[in-house]
């Protein structure tokens, strides 16, 4: 289930970076004495008191050029194009936190006391149903802890003092977040049994293309420029019988190139598309190579345990001769050698040209993810896998397999009892989960191998 996001909100240099850190429990902001070092936003998932979140740190809030506050009804919606350019309102890094997060930690500095940009951003706040925690930071010395009942002027409830250089108050700081964290919103997710795909990709790879030609018609508004599309659009269509939900993101572009504001916006929700998703659709460019950051994403998906489908775009835009398919699909495979079983389509979003075949391929995919095998097979298979190719090491510490089960579908998990599993070496995970698709193929979909230790009977 999607864990719940806590946001961290202020003015430039009032140390939302270092806190950000002190939660997390390592150095993953870039932290310096410069207002607006943080450019792009850090997301890490973090618990506490054993509720899991997402943490987010965003970049300093600054006033628009007008100077205009920006009000609650100008976010959360796409920006549309005004003469090439996209309208300034929705860069606004408080609008981000409203329309994302479950709870919002609005982080002042102590030592210069109410700003009026701190005043502008409580303005924004104010107007949201969020719940907001008041963070005075660089409550460093009894001085700053007594002037800190100012900060009731603002109207956004007790004032919580923390110093996140030196760590007081973090922890009380957290047992109030992990209170007010919602539980994952399993109640409205726990009826919806639709197949639901994510269309996810770079910027401009033709995502919002696909989307109107698996649909027959323009759905969603398709834009030369990169990164049109800012937020996450769900479409209900039937095929085969079959409701399928599709889901449409913004393109993810690697951190350090990610924009301040809507850009962000954007990539959090991709992300958050992701985790909602059964199969995702990673679309590839043939018309460039493949990049890091088409390994990237595909490592976002494989790290929520997705299915994923390759779909190579703009496939009529290649020239061909008898050896181009081959050639192509043999770098695809060498390029992203770890997303060996996955099938890959080429495709044009343009011309239709073998759009068709992806929701079928989807289908076929999410049936592989629900397979389920027999306990029997499961451990004949194990006995083969074993005599075959033996684990390495000495008698005395050799690794000994004793039962294996399915124990979930989507993804397909399985535990497997071993007498001592810190002797599980990856590389023989890997040959016992080569040995399952060998038998089985769970055509598109990552395998979760669980070892547990048991003691030999």
């Amino acid at each position: 289930m999607p864990k719940p996001v806590v946001a961290l909100v202020g003015r430039p240099n009032v140390g939302k970076s270092t806190l950000f850190n002190r939660i997390i429990g390592r150095r993953m902001a870039i932290v310096e004495d410069l207002p607006g070092t943080t450019r792009d936003r850090l997301y890490s998932e973090t618990e506490w008191n054993g509720r899991q979140f997402m943490l987010i740190d965003t970049g300093g809030f600054e006033q628009n050029e007008d100077s205009r506050p920006v009000h609650t009804s100008d976010l959360g919606h796409t920006a549309g194009v005004e003469s090439g350019l996209f309208l300034t309102e929705v860069k606004n890094q408080v609008g981000i936190a409203i329309s994302e997060a479950d709870v919002i930690v609005f982080i002042v500095d102590g030592t210069t006391g109410i700003t009026d940009g701190d005043e502008q951003v409580v303005r924004v706040l104010q107007r949201s149903e969020k719940p907001v925690l008041l963070v005075v930071n660089k409550a460093d010395n009894q001085a700053v802890k007594d002037e800190i009942y100012e900060f009731y002027a603002l109207g956004l409830g007790d004032p919580h003092p923390v110093s996140a250089l030196h760590g007081y108050g973090a922890a009380d700081l957290l047992d109030i977040i992990t209170d007010l964290l919602p539980d994952h919103h399993k109640e409205e997710e726990a009826d919806d049994d639709r197949l639901k795909i994510a269309i996810v990709g770079r910027p401009n790879v033709g995502k919002s293309s696909l989307l109107n030609k698996l649909l027959g018609y323009e759905r969603v508004i398709v834009s030369s420029v990169p990164g049109t599309t800012r937020d996450a659009i769900d479409t209900t269509i039937t095929f085969n019988n079959e409701e399928i939900a599709l889901i449409d993101t913004a393109g993810i572009r690697r951190r350090g190139k990610i924009e301040p504001g809507v850009e962000k916006h954007s990539f959090l929700r991709a992300i958050k598309s992701i985790r909602r998703a059964d199969v995702c659709l990673l679309l590839i460019d043939a018309t460039q190579d493949i990049s890091a950051q088409d390994a990237h994403i595909a490592g976002y998906i494989l790290e929520e345990y997705k299915s994923v489908i390759l779909v190579v775009n703009k496939w009529d835009l290649i020239e061909k001769d008898s050896y181009t398919f081959n050639q192509y699909a043999e770098q695809i495979r060498k390029d992203l050698k770890f997303l060996d079983y996955v099938p890959a389509l080429f495709t044009s979003a343009l011309t239709g040209q073998r759009v068709q075949k992806v929701l079928s391929m989807a289908l076929q995919v999410q049936d592989q993810r629900l397979r389920r095998i027999s306990t029997g097979e499961l451990n004949r298979l194990l006995r083969e896998a074993v005599a075959k190719n033996p684990p390495k090491g000495k008698k005395a510490y050799a690794l000994r397999f004793f039962y294996i089960t399915q124990a979930a579908v989507d993804p397909p998990t399985f535990i497997i009892f071993v007498n001592n599993a810190s002797l599980v070496h990856f590389s023989y995970q890997r040959y016992l989960e080569n040995q399952l698709r060998a038998a089985y193929q769970f055509l598109g979909t990552p395998l979760k191998l669980i070892f547990r230790s048991r003691k030999e009977l």
